[in-house]
């Protein structure tokens, strides 16, 4: 144990050292990297081993592959919608436009769901590892979040906080390299010991389907490229989507392959904070760090998609709503999601509310395809448009 602490701890100071350089932090290409990289894997590590490990087993790998491709070809068409805009090559404002501001709609209150994750993740990671961990006192804590971050939108506003975002995922980027590392030591003295896992599934047929449905907001994020116009050009967005895209998959890849041969689904812990419980037999120093980053990266990712979401409401209210009312909003539909939903029908309704404007933005890129007679494009973003109601409307939350 004191060599997994020494790897681990050894991982998570190398990749902070990087990640803190200069040559990393104020590189204009990164810090277009990190928004997206920073919500794609923002919560998706600290549910997704327990859920894919106790429900597909060996499988788990295969449907995190799915998982990260289907976010690879939504991704492809919000690029192929922010070439377009950027090039100025969208002629057909009516309908188009209509699209377009159906789908910012839909984003608004997918991440007025999504903040409710987050903070639901944030308050069941506070009292992890306290006496009172149980889930009366995990939502207290997310309601005391949900008011003081109204209190904040309400007297100050989130500038003040913005400027702590690139530290905080700095810090996540770090502890998961240094989960990564341990993972690696712990896989090999399973092999070593003969001790490798081949699970069998507990779910399969259309089950199996619709449960991956409801994970797909783990994979959400590189969405947020298509909203840093002010900042970045088009050809700069839509390099860095892809880039943030490549390095979550790898990420996740590793790390859910890394569990599904060392772990046991058998007997496997449940609920919200699962992974601390299951990191505990890595390396003691694990579920610190875990908790640690959890209540950095959720906090910060709530505060940042309030923010957005005040502002976009606002925006697409055309100035009728005040800032201050779509705050109230967004905090009491969190607070009523926190107190009669669970964590895992929060993350199914995420994830349809997400697959919901994804299958908008697939039918806008298949517009703009079919008005470039480029037929086999119609096919495959009219496909993802289908795909997208089909999750929307069947997705499933896991059992927690």
């Amino acid at each position: 144990m004191i060599a997994a602490n020494a790897v681990i701890i050894a991982g998570c100071v190398l990749a902070g050292i990087i990640l803190a350089s200069r040559q990393v932090a104020e590189n204009r290409l990164w810090r277009a990297t990190i928004t997206p990289l920073a919500s794609i894997i923002g919560s998706g590590f600290l549910i997704l081993a327990p859920v894919l490990q106790s429900s597909y087993g060996v499988w788990g790998p295969a449907v995190m592959a799915a998982l990260v491709a289907t976010a690879w070809m939504f991704g492809a068409a919000v690029r192929r919608n922010i070439r377009v805009r950027g090039e100025g090559q969208d002629k057909r404002p009516v309908w188009d436009g209509r699209l377009d501001r159906l789908a910012s709609w839909l984003l608004a209150f997918a991440y007025i769901i999504s903040v409710a994750y987050y903070l639901n993740l944030f308050g069941a990671f506070g009292v992890s590892l306290t006496d009172v961990a149980d889930q009366a006192h995990g939502r207290l804590l997310t309601s005391a979040a949900f008011l003081l971050i109204l209190l904040t939108g309400w007297t100050r506003g989130f500038s003040a906080l913005e400027h702590v975002e690139q530290i905080f995922v700095s810090v996540k980027l770090a502890v998961i390299t240094g989960l990564l590392a341990g993972l690696c030591l712990f896989a090999w003295g399973e092999y070593q010991a003969g001790g490798v896992v081949l699970e069998a599934p507990s779910v399969t047929g259309w089950t199996a389907v619709t449960l991956a449905f409801g994970l797909i907001v783990t994979v959400q994020g590189f969405e947020t490229s298509r909203y840093l116009g002010d900042t970045y050009s088009p050809v700069e967005r839509i390099h860095t989507m892809r880039w943030a895209q490549y390095i979550s998959a790898v990420i996740y890849l590793g790390y859910i392959g890394l569990v599904a041969i060392s772990f046991d689904g058998e007997g496997m812990p449940t609920g919200e904070t699962a992974i601390v419980d299951m990191m505990r037999v890595v390396a003691p120093i694990l579920p610190v760090l875990l908790v640690g980053a959890a209540l950095s990266s959720q906090l910060s990712a709530a505060v940042a998609d309030t923010a957005g979401t005040g502002g976009l409401f606002v925006e697409l209210s055309g100035d009728r709503l005040p800032l201050r009312l779509a705050y109230l909003i967004l905090v009491l539909a969190g607070l009523g999601l926190t107190w009669f939903a669970n964590l895992y029908e929060i993350i199914a309704y995420a994830s349809r509310a997400f697959a919901a404007y994804y299958a908008v933005q697939s039918l806008i890129a298949a517009r703009s395809a079919w008005r470039e007679n480029a037929w086999t494009k119609v096919g495959a973003y009219g496909a993802l448009t289908v795909l997208g109601v089909a999750i929307s409307v069947f997705g499933t939350p896991a059992e927690g």
